[in-house]
Formats: C-alpha cells, structure tokens, sequence
C-alpha cells in the first residue's frame, strides 16, 4: 500500500481508540499528523551513573534488575509494580556492556556500583503483568526519568524503560547499551496532548507514520516513551486499557530522508531551498518529530516556518495578480477638477467635501487621492483602510461612494450589526443632503420598505446603499454595482464579499476597513494582496482622551470618579460602563474565551520553547488564579445603589439583545433618557454617540491593548473633554501594570497592538484566524517572523515573475492552490 500525505490515518492503524484520539486533536491523515508540531523538544538527557545522580535532574541510566515485586494495592484496587536495579555489572566492566560512546564509558570510570528502585502504578492488571515480563530478575535495562527520594531510596516513577537483555543474556527490545542510551537520552518532542491521548503517544503514532512512508516496518522502534507507548497500555487511571504486544527484537533501521523523498516532496524550489541554506521537506519532518539535536530540531522548524511564509506570500501575490486581469467599472473624474477645491462643486463627490464642516485631515486627502486613481481604473481596486478610532475613515468612504455615483454606478457599504448600519445611514444621509439617493437595507425591514429598496437596487438606478449581511441574500442584486465598501472587514468571510461581485455584471472595486489596531508588519504580511492605507491624524476639533487607570480598591479615587460621571452626567453627556460578562454565570465575553482557549494549550513541562505566541500565561503573564470577572448585571446593581446615580435611568446591553432591543436602548442612550449605559463589549464597534464623554471599563487588566483603545475610542466624538477610566485589580508592579500604562501614555493604534503583540503575543491580538490558529499556518508568527515573511515575499514575487503560472513548479502550485482553498479567514479579498 502507497502512504501519502492525504492517506486517512484510520486506513494505517488497527487502534480505533488512538484514531479516535487523534481525529479529536484534527490530525485525520498523515499529512495532519506531521503537521501537528510539538510545541517544545526537551534537552539531551545525560547518562549517570546511579551513584551519581541527583535528586530533581533528569537521568538515563544502565542497570540489571535484581528484584521484581508486583504487589495488589486492597485499598486503592490497583497494582504496584517495584523493581530493584543497580549498575554494579557496568561499573564492573561486564563483557555484556558495550560502551561505544568514550565519553559514556568515562562517566562509569572509578564510579562505585549504585542501587534505584523504578516503581510503576496501574488499575490494569495486563498492565502490571507486562510490565513485570519486562523486568524481570537479571534483566539488563536502561531507563530515564526524574528521580525522587522515597524511603531514603532513590527511585524513579514510571520512567521510560528499554529492555537490552532478558534475564537468559537473550537480545530484547534492541541490540546494546549504547544504542539504547543513545535512543533514550537524545531529544525527545512534546506535543500537546489531552486526557484521550498522551504525548508519547502521540509521538509514536507519528513516528510510525514516518516508517511506513519510508517502507520500514512499523513495529520494531521500541526506544525510550516510544516502545512503552506502542508495546504496552497506558499507565494509571485510564479506562480499561488492554496490553499490548509482546517487544520485538529487531533493531530498527535509522529513518533516512532519501527513503521519504518519494512521499514527502519538496514544495520550494531548490534554489530558494539552497539560497536560504533549508532542509528538503522530508529532512525538515524528520528534525522536528525524530530529532538527532536541539540543533537539529529548531532547523526544521526553521524550513518549515519559511516553507508557510514562501507559500502564503506566493498565494497572495498569485492573488493580487489575478485580480488585475478581472473587469470592474471604472469610475473616471471630471478632468480638471480638483475635488478639494471648495469652489469647484461640479461633482457630488466635490460638493459633498465642500460642506464638510471641518478641514480635512492631510492623510484623508491623500486616502481619497489613491481610491480615486485605483477607481478611474477597469481593474478592481482591493484596498485595506487601517485607521484609527475616529479618524475619519466614514467620510473617506462616502468620498468614495459619490466618485462611484457621479460616474453613473452604484455603491454598497455593509456594516456588521444592524445599529451600525442605522447610524451609518443616517450619518451618510445628513452628509449628502438629498443629492443621492440613500437607501437602508436590513433583514428586519418591514416588507414593502424592503421591496422598494430591493427594487430600485435591482433597477441599476445610481445609488448608496447601507445594509447589514442582508446584502449577501439571493434577494439582493446590483447590476450596475462599482464599489462595495466593508466596514470592520474582520467580521465578514471571503466567500461573503465573493457573494457581492456576483451580483454585478462586473467586480466591485472593493475597498475593506477596519479600526482594529494592526501592528504594520501584521498588515502587512496579512494584508498582501490588498494596498494599505493609513489614517493616524484625528480631524480637527477632535480633543485626545484622558486616560486615567483606578486601582478597584482605592474607595477613594472610585468614589471621585463617580461623581465626575455625575457632573458630566447633569451637563447633558453620556456615560458608558464596560464590563466583560453578561451576568454572574456566564463566561461567554471575549475576554475570557481568549484565557479558556490560551489555557487549554499550556506546556506541561519546562524546556526549550518553539516561541509559540501561545505563551500558556494569561493576559497579566501570570498563571495565578484570577478573581471572577464583574458583569453588567452585577455592575447595574451597584452602581444604582449609589448616591451619585440616584435620579438616573440606566440602561444596559448585551449580545443577548436582539436587534430591535440594541436600537431601543442606543435610541434611549442617545436622547438622552438613559445616559449611563451599562454594556458588554457589544459597543466596541461601531457606536457612534456624540454626547458620550466617559467610559468607564472594568477588569481593564483582563482585556487587551488593542480592544481598550477600540473601547476608548467609543467617547470624545462631539468634540468635548473626555475621560477613560480603567478600573484595574492588578498588582502595582505585574506585567498587567505595565500593559495598562502603554494604553494610559499612548492613542497610536498601530504601536499600542505592537505592544500587545510583544507582551501577550499574536494569538490574542489578532484572533486565531489570524495567526494561524484556524489556517493552514502553524508555526508562522506575524511580528517575529517580518523580516522572514519580507524575505519570502521578495523571492515569491522573483518567481512569480519569471514563471506566472508556476509551471515549473508543479508541488508549490498545488500547495498554493491548496492554501488558497483553506484560508478564506486569511487571504481577504476575492
């Protein structure tokens, strides 16, 4: 039978159990089991002599069994099995012992003879015999584990044990102490594991995947975890384990990367490969899962990291140059107009920049400058608008919906949520004063309202239209449809934004935005087929934001605060308190799904670390338990028993709400009638109230950097003075201290996310889609690996250049193709 990388795993393993447990950690081929990487590779473990040995220090050691007790445990209805080892036949220089390694055979040198006790607990009974046939007396073995004192007797639990030679001087599990020594104490992985399936397990399984590939026999690899794993069942409190085989006696034969090129190709082209001094794929497999070295291990993982950034960077330039060769409506300008001329006002697009009743900002000029040129142009624009909280990213985009009307075409701008699409509606409405059609379409549109709008969109009429993800219906079409506009790009799919270019004759000139904190290089490695704008400038007559960080005990400075929200209160303004839960008994928030999804991926052990964004802390570094987070139930309960609050309405919402109780209590929130509105993070996009001065966040040491300054930015939009106020219970001098103090001392969007990044890592700032969590990138990492991901680019782009269709590279192709298919959260426009 061939072995290939998309070979089912349940095709290759009689275990049902172990492919059970597999599948649960998605590995379902072969190809999922090498690409599930171990997060670390533990250090050599040195060989000791048993009178040498230290108590807490890893060990591998030679010994012969002397003793073998397998003792019923009555009250725990389990066994014990004991075994008395010494070394005094090494020490001895026995004929038996073949010490190949001189500096081996010098660590025995003048060493007396020293005795260990290996104790082993099962409630399975097969288990306990098993184990005992191995061990029994006159056993030669070599073991390593962490030793421990018990008894005044130096003894070691459940150590990985190889068998050399059985108790007639017969070969065991392999051929001789320095071979086996050489197996267990050389550098073991560590994957993450769970209760149905344990690291050496899995170790085993892909170790075994290897030697089928390589046309080796899979069942004669018995050393150190890997030979207990394979030929015996789990220890401990597993349920019902059944023993295994009996241990081979043939030594297996070294996996060699020449035996697995066949299966395992090479995607990179030989003279990246070289350029960039990598391994071939099959070598690169081979150091990671089977690693002679520390060395060794981390060049894998080096190939590999530069094999996703080739061929994602490859995707994204084959993208992007696809994209050019797709017919879009150009959208020209009157010639010789100058839309920034106030006197010029032959254009809706120059009338509407005219009546603005501020200056535009220098960087919105230059946006509105680039989207028009990409606009006069018949192939679609794909631009990503980074900007930040209330920089003006709504006017360029109506800047850019009127170019698209005055030319005779229409525009749609989705919005995620149905408030937001409210406000942008009305906010764009009030901005082109009747000159243009507006048109508002949500799925819970009363029926003729819905017609009306369907029918004049379907009509090719020239128009705006807002709407929420009613625009990807099969009701909804645009024929005549030249720019859609997506706000907050991150809520919203591939396959959705696909779904708008087929509703037009031709491609929509696509313009995405977001003001979610992206560090540049993040932009730009994630956003490569798109051109990136920046907005860092506020408008005119926007005041920068007091940030002020409330250590929660000080009763003091909380009571002071209150009474500020008060009097800003009685001055007619708007107050927003944040909590991250909905109420006592939940843990549905942001906040701690990102400390549940972190905390499920922690190292079990210390050692040498990949440097994976997934650091196993939470948000303040720290693995401490934490107290329960506060709760807008909980908080509206406080704050109405409160003598500052009294005589005010508050209000509160959540993600629970539906759309019409969200607009009734932002309606209430912004007349006036509820002015303290007590929320989830739901307002974090989007939520535009003029009047509202203060916000007011809890647990602010649980939320990340980025999400505060999104937050932040919901006050200070009408120009007025305004507050943040971050209530924190972190201690003065952790790591959650400091990471307040970036948010307290900064607005820049773009280096408060860079320091998110470098002090919690990619994971939690961008979302698992974005860092690889829920794409075909495992070990590529946003920030740390820039200058890789720049480098990568520039010779994707060489190649690309001298062979478009990559027809000389038919593997890269393919895994283009394939990465392209599986990354629809990664790769962001059509």
């Amino acid at each position: 039978m061939t072995i290939a990388l998309d070979t089912a795993v349940s095709s290759l393993m009689t275990n049902k159990r172990r492919v059970g447990a597999l599948k649960s950690l998605g590995v379902v081929t072969v190809g999922d089991a090498l690409t599930y990487y171990p997060f670390r590779v533990t250090d050599p473990v040195p060989v000791t002599p048993i009178r040498s040995i230290a108590v807490g220090v890893k060990a591998v050691f030679v010994a012969t069994v002397r003793e073998l007790r397998v003792v019923p445990m009555n009250a725990r209805r389990g066994f014990r099995v004991e075994a008395v080892l010494d070394d005094a036949d090494i020490v001895g220089r026995s004929p038996r012992f073949d010490l190949a390694d001189p500096d081996v055979a010098s660590r025995y040198a003048h060493v007396a003879p020293g005795t260990v006790r290996l104790v082993f607990f099962s409630h399975n009974r097969g288990y306990a015999d098993w184990m005992g046939s191995r061990l029994r007396s006159g056993s030669v073995v070599v073991a390593a584990g962490d030793p421990t004192v018990f008894n005044d007797n130096l003894q070691f639990t459940h150590p990985d044990v190889v068998v050399v030679y059985g108790p007639d001087g017969r070969p065991g599990e392999i051929d001789s102490v320095s071979a086996a020594l050489a197996k267990v104490s050389r550098p073991q992985p560590v994957y993450h594991a769970s209760s149905r399936i344990s690291t050496d397990h899995i170790h085993e399984s892909i170790l075994g995947f290897l030697r089928m590939m390589a046309d080796r026999p899979t069942d004669t690899r018995t050393t150190g975890a890997s030979s207990a794993a394979q030929s015996a069942p789990t220890p401990g409190p597993a349920p019902n384990p059944a023993p295994g085989p009996a241990p081979t006696t043939d030594e297996p034969v070294p996996l060699d990367p020449a035996d697995l090129a066949h299966a395992i190709p090479d995607i990179l082209p030989e003279s990246v490969r070289t350029h960039n001094r990598l391994l071939h794929r099959a070598e690169a497999f081979l150091a990671i899962h089977d690693p002679e070295s520390v060395r060794r291990f981390h060049e894998g993982i080096r190939t590999l990291r530069f094999e996703e950034a080739f061929i994602a960077q490859t995707a994204l330039l084959t993208v992007r140059r696809h994209a050019t060769t797709i017919d879009a409506y150009p959208c020209p300008q009157p010639t010789g107009i100058d839309v920034f001329d106030v006197d010029a006002g032959q254009t809706r697009q120059g009338k509407f920049i005219a009546s603005l009743p501020f200056a535009l900002t220098d960087g919105q000029r230059k946006v509105i400058d680039d989207i028009a040129a990409d606009m006069t142009k018949s192939a679609p624009m794909q631009r990503l608008l980074q900007g930040e909280v209330g920089s003006g990213k709504t006017v360029v985009a109506v800047a850019a919906m009127l170019q698209a009307v005055d030319a005779g075409h229409q525009a749609v701008l989705v919005a995620p949520t149905q408030v937001l699409a409210e406000q942008h509606y009305a906010s764009i409405n009030r901005m082109v004063g009747g000159d243009v059609d507006v048109l508002l379409l949500t799925g819970g549109m009363r029926l003729a309202a819905r017609r009306r709008v369907l029918g004049l969109a379907a009509s090719g009429t020239p128009c705006i239209v807002v709407a929420t993800h009613a625009a990807f219906s099969k009701s909804f079409q645009a024929p005549n449809l030249a720019l859609a506009v997506i706000d907050e790009q991150h809520r919203f799919g591939v396959e959705q934004r696909e779904t708008l270019r087929r509703k037009s004759e031709r491609a929509p000139h696509l313009l995405v935005m977001t003001a979610t904190p992206i560090p540049r290089t993040a932009a730009m490695t994630w956003f490569g087929d798109l051109d990136i704008s920046w907005l860092t400038e506020l408008p005119g007559g926007r005041k920068p934001i007091r940030t002020i960080v409330v250590p929660e005990a000080d009763g003091h400075t909380m009571a002071r605060m209150f009474s500020h929200i008060r009097a800003r209160v009685d001055a007619g303004e708007r107050a927003y308190i944040v909590c991250p839960r909905i109420d006592a008994n939940t843990e549905d928030e942001e906040t701690s799904s990102t400390s549940r999804k972190r905390s499920s991926r922690r190292a079990e052990e210390a050692g040498p670390m990949i440097d994976d964004p997934f650091d196993g802390t939470d948000a303040d570094g720290s693995n401490e338990p934490k107290p329960p987070l506060h709760s807008v139930e909980e908080i509206a309960d406080r704050l109405s028993a409160l003598p500052q609050f009294q005589g005010i309405e508050l209000a509160t919402l959540t993600g629970r709400d539906d759309d019409e109780t969200k607009r009734q209590v932002m309606d209430g929130f912004s007349s006036g009638r509820t002015p303290v509105l007590v929320a989830t993070t739901v307002i974090e996009v989007g939520v535009d109230v003029p009047q509202a001065s203060c916000i007011v966040i809890f647990d602010a040491d649980r939320f990340g950097l980025s999400q505060l300054h999104q937050l932040r930015g919901r006050v200070g939009r009408g120009g007025t003075n305004s507050w943040a106020f971050l209530i924190s219970r972190a201690e003065p001098d952790s790591l959650a201290a400091q990471r307040l103090e970036v948010i307290r001392t900064s607005t820049d969007g773009a280096d408060i996310a860079q320091a998110d990044i470098e002090l919690r890592g990619a994971g939690d700032v961008l979302g698992d889609a974005q860092s690889g969590g829920r794409s075909s990138l495992k070990l590529l990492r946003v920030v740390k690996d820039a200058d890789m991901i720049a480098q990568a680019r520039e010779q994707a782009q060489a190649l690309l250049d001298a062979d478009p269709e990559l027809h000389a590279e038919v593997n890269l192709a393919g895994a283009v193709l394939d990465f392209t298919r599986g990354n629809e959260q990664f790769i962001t426009s059509t």
